[in-house]
Formats: C-alpha cells, sequence, structure tokens
C-alpha cells in the first residue's frame, strides 16, 4: 500500500550497467553475486565484495544498491547471503534466477549501510509500484504495454518522485525488464521461482525489522509477508498461490529463517533429529528439494541439512537430481490413494476409484 511518506529517487539506476546480449539474461548480476560472495554462503563484508567484483570492470552499484540486501553488525558495512544469494552460488544460472532477481529488483528492499539516506533503503520504489499498481492491475502482466514511455508516465505523475526528469530511469527500467523476462512472472500457478521469491521476501522482511529493532513473532510471519507488497511484485494472484504461501511460510519457519545457510543453527533447531541428519549430510554438500504432497507445484530448494526440518511441517524430500525426474502423477496418484483409504477407515466408503478421480483431475 502506498505511504505518502516515501521518496521515489531514482539514484544510480539512471547510469548503464551493461547488462549484455539478451540471450544471457541477468547472468552479468549472477557472476557478480558469485564473485563477491566467493561462492561461500556467508555475510561479506560490503568493501570485500567490491574489491572482488572490481576484477569484472564492471560498476558494482547497481548489483549492491538494488539486488542485495546491506546491513551493518559491529560498525562494519556487510551484504547478507539470503536466498539469492543461495541460488547464485548452489546453481547455474537459469531463467528461474532471473526471475527471482527482478523480483528482488521489485521488491526494493535492500536494508542500510554507513552513509545511507533513509530512502536508499528502498531505492525501487518506482518499479515496486509500477509493477503492483499498473503493470498488474491495467496491463496484467502484459510486459509488451511496459514501454519506457508508460513507465515515464507513471512515474512522473506520482508526487512521491524526487527528480527533475524520468526519462533515463524508464529507458533503463523497460531494458531490465526486457533482459529479465519480466512477463514470465505472470502465472497464477505455483512456480519455482516464486517459491523462491517467498523466501526471500521473508529474509528481507526479517533483517528489515531486526535493523530498526522491531519485535517480531513467528506467528506473524505470513502478515509481514502481505504487508511487504510480497503479492504485488510476485505474478498474478490466486487461490493456489494463498494456499501455497501458508505452507511456506510453516516450511520457513521450521528451517529456522535465514539461519537455514548456517548447519550448526539448523543441528541446534533439530537435535532430536539428529542421526537421520547426519545419514542425510554426511559426505554430500548438496542441496535437497522439498515437496508439499497437497500440491505438488509446491517445490522449494533448501540446504541438505534441512531435510527432517521439511518433514516435520509435511513436505516430501528429495535429491535435486530426482526431484528433475520425478512422478507427479505416482506421487499425486497416492496421495489421493491416502486420501481413499482414510474415509474407509472411518466408515465412508467413496464410490471412485483413484485412477478414476486422477482422470477428472486431468480432464477439469
Amino acid at each position: 500500500m502506498a505511504d505518502a511518506k516515501e521518496e521515489w529517487r531514482p539514484g544510480s539506476f539512471t547510469k548503464n550497467f551493461s547488462w549484455g546480449p539478451p540471450a544471457r539474461g541477468l547472468y552479468q548480476l549472477y557472476e557478480a553475486i558469485k564473485v563477491g560472495f566467493d561462492d561461500q554462503l556467508v555475510d561479506v563484508p560490503r568493501a570485500l565484495f567490491r574489491s572482488r567484483v572490481e576484477r569484472l570492470g564492471r560498476p558494482d552499484y547497481i548489483v549492491i544498491n538494488f539486488f542485495l540486501f546491506n546491513k551493518v553488525v559491529n560498525g562494519v558495512d556487510h551484504i547478507a547471503a539470503d536466498e539469492l544469494v543461495y541460488q547464485a552460488i548452489t546453481f547455474p544460472h537459469s531463467a528461474r534466477f532471473d526471475r527471482l532477481a527482478i523480483f528482488a529488483f521489485n521488491l526494493s528492499s535492500v536494508g542500510t549501510w554507513k552513509g545511507a539516506k533513509p530512502y536508499q533503503a528502498r531505492p525501487a520504489l518506482w518499479a515496486h509500484y509500477y509493477v503492483a499498481d499498473r503493470l498488474g492491475p491495467t496491463h496484467r502482466w502484459d510486459t509488451s504495454k511496459a514501454t519506457a514511455n508508460d513507465i515515464e508516465k507513471f512515474v512522473q505523475s506520482d508526487t512521491r518522485y524526487r527528480a527533475e526528469g524520468a526519462r533515463k530511469l524508464a529507458t533503463n527500467l523497460a531494458y531490465l525488464y526486457r533482459q529479465a523476462n519480466l512477463g514470465a512472472l505472470a502465472s497464477k500457478k505455483v512456480e519455482r521461482w516464486w517459491v523462491d521469491a517467498l523466501f526471500l521476501a521473508l529474509d528481507r522482511v526479517l533483517e528489515t525489522r531486526a535493523i530498526s529493532r522491531q519485535p517480531t513473532s513467528e506467528s506473524n510471519y505470513h502478515s509481514y509477508l502481505v504487508a511487504s507488497g510480497f503479492f504485488g511484485v510476485s505474478g498474478e494472484r490466486s487461490i493456489e498461490k494463498d494456499l501455497a504461501s501458508k505452507h511456506l511460510v510453516d516450511l520457513y519457519k521450521a528451517c529456522g529463517g535465514r539461519s537455514r545457510f548456517d548447519e550448526e543453527a539448523v543441528r541446534e533447531r533439530t537435535k532430536t533429529l539428529l542421526q537421520e541428519i547426519e545419514y542425510y549430510a554426511a559426505n554430500n554438500p548438496d542441496p535437497i528439494g522439498a515437496v508439499n504432497r497437497t500440491n505438488l507445484r509446491i517445490v522449494k530448494s533448501l540446504p541438505r541439512v534441512c531435510a527432517m526440518l521439511a518433514r516435520s511441517v509435511g513436505f516430501e524430500v528429495f535429491d535435486i537430481d530426482d526431484l528433475e525426474n520425478l512422478d507427479t502423477s505416482a506421487l499425486a496418484r497416492e496421495n489421493i490413494e491416502r486420501a481413499l483409504s482414510s474415509l474407509r477407515q472411518q466408515g465412508i466408503l467413496p464410490k471412485i476409484s483413484s485412477e478414476d478421480l486422477m482422470k477428472l483431475l486431468r480432464d477439469s
């Protein structure tokens, strides 16, 4: 929801970043994250990140000021290892990464650093509201209409925009949206990038609340998610997404939030399951995939040590390689058979078989 006190300032976004050929998407961002973090999933000093990225020979301010999350730790500026960083470090570059990254840009929540102005905590609010208030409601996520002219008109018509002109901002934003294929976010269905985006939004919401020393409660995580504007910039809203968000918030809480990347912290949360965790994690650093039985499109990649925690909140766990070849029809049939069996145990005799029910679902 719009806040009359917000300021929309273009900042360094009016400078060129050199994204490269359209076929490469946001690979330049992906590469900068991997280099800046040295492929390590730990918070990194901002100065060290910048010195590492310097050898790539391109500007770093778009990366660190618009896509990543900043925080001050013991008087030193750091960049946080969150879901966007996890996806860059753990997996090859893909369209899924690009969708998550452009979501991060539109969410516009990047924390703070020493010397930062208050408005720099949300540096791309003009993009956030363009998507949430115009691209979605008016254009129905048709990004062919997200032209520089349309963006410029939208931005300049809002009293919160504080700059002399908006042309360079508008042309850069229209180009970025084409490069990232923003229209791919539109689906009402739950997709893997959307699942990752929900985790990323919670990472940043909770870090932001910690910076401002606001109290947090796990029971309010879903409310925080809604208040962040997540649903307005993550594609068409749907009942499927709303239902999935509840399961995913439970999974996020079970895994310990951003501490899911800290193996020792996860082990602390799962002392009673340590033997199973040792079996799962021993000599295998590969991530796992967690699939929710209520909707097989709810798939989340997680550090392997989180496997038992995911199971504790109703997710099935698979190796990533197995996940790519998962027979969802067989798993759905098993779910249906379980439900029918439960009804029979309660003395309720269904008049339809699992095969017939599967056919109805396929035809609906």
